[in-house]
């Protein structure tokens, strides 16, 4: 499919927190590469990314300025403060929401039309009935049904999020996690032989870590990112022997696909918890696993878990050390069946390349010339 037309008038805010590779980034570089002129706004979404928001431009497909504010408090009481950055604004033809406080930042600044654009759902966000979690419901909520536009990354956040609040049969348009997938340097037999296991994710008790460190048996292994618990999972892996390099917070994207790209197996092995974010989630990781031609081995949290069994050479395990240990040994002891594995993932991956799948919301979302200008 053609992507959309490009306005030379047309001005788009995007509003969002974290500084991975997600879909407001992916947007970002789809916007800019066409030409458009594009403002961003990223603030910190974890303890581990400080203090700093980034406020950025970009116009005829390249940067024009990036100015950083630093804030007194880390995630997450700074949160109240990133509807303050900047304090000012320029009023677009369309802002982009990624969270409900990013969302009514647009409604405020009276944008020619807001899209609300949904990155997770968890159903107690703050934790069953308490304060935070009834003042975020009622946000969200107010967002879902002012936006002009509303986006899910999954079927079950847009079922949860519209059993959660209320709204009947309201529609939603879903667009899964997607991959830069001629960008990403993919696997190969020198992978393989090297037998390398990987994670990569915010280290949360949530995230099964610990299990993985308990099953990797004599395999070496890198872990990729940050969290509270990182400490805790370095000494775990030298009590037990583990051979692991601990990569901590990568901030450029390509820095990782790097990584993954020496690696024959990647494991995703969520504790098996009703409380997980990802039961509701398109997690990136299993993309970018995916997108680099390599086999999976994952519990059964992600709602997207048994298609990636069916068609992208993933193997389902238990939340157990033992049977997660049991699946990398199965996806290192041929390298026919790798090879078949690997496959498998890069073509179902290229179904989810980032060219197509923002190519066909913003058409679905109209974000064409014949969007109402504000000027």
């Amino acid at each position: 499919m053609s992507s959309p037309a490009h306005d030379p008038g047309l001005r788009v805010a995007i509003a969002s927190n974290g500084f991975a590779d997600g879909p407001a980034q992916a947007l970002r570089d789809y916007l800019v590469a066409r030409g458009y002129d594009v403002m961003t706004m990223f603030h910190p979404l974890t303890p581990e990314q400080g203090r700093t928001h980034v406020v950025a431009t970009y116009a005829n497909g390249a940067p024009i300025s990036e100015h950083c504010v630093r804030v007194p408090l880390k995630p997450p009481l700074s949160f109240a403060l990133d509807p303050l950055v900047p304090l000012r604004p320029p009023r677009v033809d369309i802002w982009f929401g990624f969270n409900p406080l990013a969302c009514a930042r647009g409604f405020v600044s009276r944008a020619g039309r807001v899209v609300l654009w949904s990155v997770d759902f968890v159903p107690d966000r703050f934790g069953h009935s308490t304060l935070s979690t009834k003042i975020y419901d009622r946000l969200d909520r107010l967002c879902c049904v002012r936006a002009d536009a509303r986006v899910e990354l999954s079927e079950a956040a847009r079922e949860g999020r519209n059993r959660r609040h209320a709204l009947g049969d309201a529609r939603a348009l879903v667009v899964p996690m997607g991959a830069w997938t001629e960008r990403i340097p993919t696997t190969s037999l020198e992978s393989f032989r090297h037998g390398r296991v990987v994670f990569l994710g915010h280290l949360v008790a949530r995230q099964g870590v610990s299990t993985l460190i308990d099953a990797l048996d004599r395999h070496p292994a890198d872990i990729i990112g940050a969290g509270p618990f990182e400490a805790d999972l370095r000494a775990h892996a030298q009590r037990v022997g583990a051979d692991i390099t601990f990569h901590g917070y990568v901030e450029d994207h390509r820095d990782v696909e790097r990584v993954l790209s020496k690696a024959a197996v990647a494991v995703a092995p969520y504790a098996t918890t009703d409380e997980s974010f990802s039961r509701y989630a398109d997690p990136g990781k299993l993309k970018a696993y995916v997108a680099a031609g390599l086999p999976v081995v994952l519990t059964d949290v992600p709602p997207n878990a048994r298609e990636l069994a069916a068609e992208a050479g993933a193997e389902i395990v238990a939340d157990d050390a033992g049977a997660l240990r049991d699946a990398i040994a199965r996806a290192l002891e041929s390298a026919e069946q790798w090879q078949s594995r690997r496959e498998a993932a890069l073509t179902y991956a290229r179904r989810f390349d980032w060219n197509t799948l923002l190519g066909n919301a913003l058409e679905a979302l109209d974000v064409t010339p014949s969007t109402n200008p504000t000027r």
